[in-house]
């Protein structure tokens, strides 16, 4: 029988937003990274698939220092915050060099964000000289939180429908390239102001933009980060701590009919798998500003490399192949299934004894997970235990126990020692889960350190699924708020 032949997944983006291609669907969002044309040649060499010129406008003077970053648990920058403006190069410079690029790499998608006063004429305006420079597209920034809004511009714009709606009206009026609208996520429904895009005519839309935020106090000097001569303001704020964020609007925007349009995903992209999510969630290319800013533009490599693999090893062909696919995975909570049910399973095998779980589910759960290991005293089906207070009064000592690791154990009694049991771990430290008392709540799994040592497992109920809407069929509830 001849072998398969599984054919090369193809990471092509073609007619993106009614036109707009690239070799792939990584692109560089409008930032830092995209300042300069010899920047953005750098990383088309590097494998970028597009790139968003950082956003065009009257120049402006920036202030120093202009970043800082939120650090947890040993990884720098998994929050980044900046009060950086828009270029603060000459429009005509920023022109030029558009041209520059799009005749040394023509198949790669260079796309103008643009933010300029909130006339028709300045649109218009901005519009033809950028379309005439050579850019495929224009993103229209309506979304930046800091500096710029306090000018009437960018979420200034973007929390406005009224005005987002009609600022895009003015730019299709001129526009003969595909115009993409960036949103804001400082607001209370992101749909509103993608549903005004729409009805202005947009192409397409970019989301996530930065959050309002600032990121930190110096307990020293008691001036908030980053400092500008004794004083700060808030920033964007970005990186992988944004990522859920991100998506979740990303879902809100393309699960809507009146708002979904091609959508360029950004917020916390810094892998393939995270790329991957974004797409499955309906967008059709990703932006990346923080991670290439972290770790250079060649982080690219493995992005593209990471997501041909996944790829093959699912059947995907091409982006559109699952493009989306998980979108009808999101639904209402009042929609879910009241009556599936999981419950905790602990692998002996793997469990290292560090009491995390057990910990976890004692003080910030629902207490039904044991350091026991026998069957306790029964009220009907139900296994008495210790109360929290007694279990404490019993742990003292326990707790000063640093958990044994393999090494030691095995320098102490050897790789078979007798007495020891069957698991790497002394029973006595492997905790049980009571199965009749387990939530599913899945805080014991997000604590454990050891990658499947503890796992989710459905129990069947004999029960058909039931919703909650269902549940309270013909009852009286609140009626949801309308969105315009």
């Amino acid at each position: 029988m001849p072998e398969r032949v599984m054919t090369e997944p193809d990471l092509r983006v073609t007619n993106f937003a009614g036109g707009i291609t690239s070799p792939n669907p990584f692109w560089l969002a409008s930032a830092p990274p995209t300042n300069c044309g010899e920047q953005i040649m750098r990383a088309f060499d590097a494998g970028w698939g597009g790139a968003v010129w950082k956003t065009i406008g009257a120049p402006v003077t920036n202030v120093t220092s202009r970043y800082s970053s939120i650090d947890w648990m040993g990884q720098r920058m998994m929050g980044f915050n900046n009060i950086e403006l828009i270029s603060d190069r000459p429009i005509e410079v920023n022109l030029r060099e558009i041209t520059e690029v799009k005749k040394r790499y023509p198949a790669h998608a260079v796309i103008a964000s643009l933010m300029v006063e909130s006339t028709r004429e300045a649109w218009h305006e901005i519009v033809a000289r950028s379309e005439d420079a050579g850019a495929d597209g224009l993103e229209l920034n309506f979304g930046c939180p800091h500096g710029m809004s306090e000018r009437g511009m960018g979420s200034a714009v973007g929390q406005v429908p009224e005005y987002a709606e009609m600022i895009t009206a003015w730019v299709k009026e001129k526009a003969r390239t595909p115009v993409l609208v960036k949103l804001t996520p400082n607001i209370s429904d992101i749909r509103a102001v993608a549903r005004a895009a729409r009805r202005g005519g947009a192409d397409g839309l970019s989301a996530i933009n930065t959050i309002n935020s600032i990121t930190g106090i110096d307990l020293d000097t008691l001036i908030p980060r980053p400092n500008v001569d004794g004083k700060s303001s808030h920033g964007g704020y970005c990186g992988p701590a944004v990522k859920p964020i991100a998506l979740n609007m990303a879902q809100q925007v393309m699960a809507d009919a009146d708002s979904a349009l091609p959508l360029s995903g950004i917020g916390g992209i810094a892998t393939w798998a995270d790329a991957a999510e974004f797409i499955l969630l309906g967008c059709g290319t990703v932006q990346v500003c923080t991670a290439a800013m972290h770790y250079g533009y060649r982080i690219v490599e493995e992005m593209s490399d990471g997501l041909s693999n996944w790829m093959r090893s699912k059947g995907f062909r091409t982006i559109e192949d699952f493009r989306g696919l998980s979108l009808n995975r999101v639904t209402e909570w009042k929609h879910l299934n009241l009556n599936y049910k999981i419950v905790a399973h602990i692998d002996e095998q793997k469990c290292i004894g560090c009491d995390l779980c057990h910990i976890a589910c004692w003080d910030g759960a629902h207490q039904c997970i044991h350091l026991d290991r026998v069957s306790g005293p029964m009220d009907g089906h139900v296994e008495l235990h210790a109360t929290p207070a007694s279990r404490e009064s019993e742990s003292r000592e326990s707790i000063t126990v640093t958990p044994v690791t393999r090494r030691e154990r095995e320098a102490a009694f050897g790789k078979h020692a007798v007495g020891h049991g069957p698991y790497p771990t002394p029973l006595a430290r492997i905790p049980r889960v009571d199965e009749t008392e387990c939530v599913g709540c899945n805080l014991c799994s997000c604590v454990c350190p050891v990658e499947n040592c503890i796992t989710m497992v459905e129990v069947p109920t004999a029960l058909p699924p039931e919703t909650w809407e269902e549940r309270t069929r013909g009852t009286a509830c609140v009626a949801e708020p309308q969105i315009t």
